[in-house]
């Protein structure tokens, strides 16, 4: 392994150095969504967090797994299907293949594992089960309730004391469910009702698991207990993260990870972005208005653990990004190349370790970034006089691929065909003399969103922002 990563814990609220329970190996897992809707911008960004963290971490050597569930069980899926007059099986079935569809589109690759609540089944009562037989769970009229007050660690990870805690936080609200034993305790398990038409048979009658239980299930069966990164939004910390450390710590005995790890959310000004808030921007109309490149560096901008917000302005400064980044590489790849084998620049190998730093303290990418684009900027100045910085194109390479943005190194698209005249006509005037005329012809290249760089080896044409922006 290379140096220590450090993510920040939000159970002991401290940046903690990652301690693999298993040396060598890193498990994750992360929550996914409920496919009851396709998934909007805000949903996305735990998956581009987590997939991108698993990239660093394989690049420091660990063997990653990185689980995220789908649940495909759940209330918000019963509600959406009765308004649709479908049955919920199928509406799930059908969010499931969407929510892959449009995060195949952010090109970061699956998740190694991603389990279907109503596959995880036999786990979820097997747990369940465990639960009433240590006393922290009871059956009542074919439900099955978790006996909050009977872990005394409730409320550790959310900070909150039992005391103060309003009956319907602790889990999806029970009110049609009057046979609680205490107004704090949360479903395990629920009775299948004349409306609902999925269940399944249990020890207590023919229903259907709560929403906590499934992740606390769904993580054991695929990586055990005690994994290192257990991570999602931050909205999920509390009760959702809250009841998942209850359940598994109490039916087991043992913590189910080592670290929690929540992002920020998704904003529209000071409101969190939700489909129950109504100002969603699907991820499938952003990938259409942006690309995926301009997307995952408008998700890089921000630390993870900030909210971040959602504006045409904060997406247009990424398209910038992306266009700078474009811009410098195709400069680097028309430059002489130098001497091959020779060592690679003292400031490109400071600016690659301050990156690769950032990320590995708490994946600070807004730090990462900077230290890229001073890269940029340093690399741009050398080409400038007509020469290369050694080792420059490797350096961006490994930590764009790190970033996701890999992509940016793909060959360019040709230059449209009235820019290439509009940029031989302009040579021709220079030659001519003419520079009024060449400066003109600057200016209409300009207002096409195109710089004309001039090199030792003539005139360049690279992508810049339209005029006006």
């Amino acid at each position: 392994m290379s140096a220590q990563i450090r993510i920040h814990d939000s159970l002991t609220k401290s940046v903690r150095p990652l301690d693999p329970r298993d040396p060598g190996t890193v498990a994750i897992y992360a929550c996914g969504p409920t496919v009851y809707a396709r998934i909007h911008v805000g949903n996305a960004r735990p998956y581009v967090v987590f997939a991108l963290l698993k990239r660093l971490l394989r690049r420091e050597g660990y063997d990653v797994t990185l689980v995220e569930n789908i649940t495909d069980v759940n209330d918000k899926i019963y509600d959406a299907a009765r308004e649709r007059g479908m049955p919920s099986e199928q509406l799930a079935r059908e969010m499931a293949l969407a929510y892959r569809a449009d995060t195949d589109r952010l090109g970061l690759g699956r998740p190694d594992h991603e389990p279907l609540a109503s596959e995880t089944i036999p786990q979820i009562i097997d747990l369940i089960q465990s639960l009433i037989e240590r006393g922290h769970a009871y059956a009542s009229g074919g439900d099955v309730y978790f006996s909050v007050r009977s872990f005394p660690g409730y409320g550790k990870l959310s900070n909150r004391r039992l005391e103060d805690l309003v009956p319907q936080e602790t889990g999806e609200p029970e009110e049609e469910r009057p046979l609680k034993r205490d107004p704090l305790d949360f479903a395990l398990w629920k009775a299948q009702k004349e409306d609902e038409d999925t269940a399944w048979d249990s020890p207590w009658g023919r229903g259907r698991p709560g929403w906590h239980i499934e992740c606390s299930a769904m993580a054991e069966a695929i990586l055990g207990l005690d994994f290192d990164i257990h991570g999602g939004g931050l909205d999920l910390l509390f009760p959702h993260h809250e009841n998942e450390i209850a359940q598994t710590e109490a039916g087991r005995g043992r913590p189910l990870a080592r670290i929690w790890m929540h992002n920020g959310m998704i904003q529209f000004g000071e409101e969190k972005m939700a489909k129950s808030v109504g100002n969603v921007t699907l991820l499938a109309d952003a990938l259409d208005e942006v690309g995926r490149d301009a997307l995952i560096m408008y998700f890089l901008s921000g630390h993870y653990r900030q909210p971040l917000t959602f504006s045409a302005s904060a997406l247009e400064q990424a398209e910038r990004s992306v266009e700078r980044v474009q811009n410098f590489h195709r400069l680097l790849r028309q430059a002489p190349t130098g001497e091959p084998g020779g060592e690679e620049d003292p400031e490109v190998s400071r600016l690659r370790e301050a990156f690769f730093a950032a990320l590995r303290d708490d994946f600070n990418t807004p730090q990462a970034l900077a230290a890229m684009f001073e890269l940029v900027s340093a690399g741009n100045k050398r080409l400038e006089g007509g020469s290369a910085l050694p080792g420059a194109e490797q350096a961006l390479a490994a930590m764009l691929e790190v970033l996701g943005l890999e992509t940016l190194l793909s060959p360019e698209q040709p230059v449209e065909e009235q820019a290439q005249r509009l940029a031989q006509e302009r040579e021709q005037a220079r030659r001519d003399g003419d520079f009024a005329r060449a400066d003109e012809l600057r200016r209409l290249l300009g207002e096409q969103g195109y710089e004309v760089r001039d090199t030792s080896d003539g005139p360049v044409l690279v992508r810049s922002a339209p005029a006006g922006q």
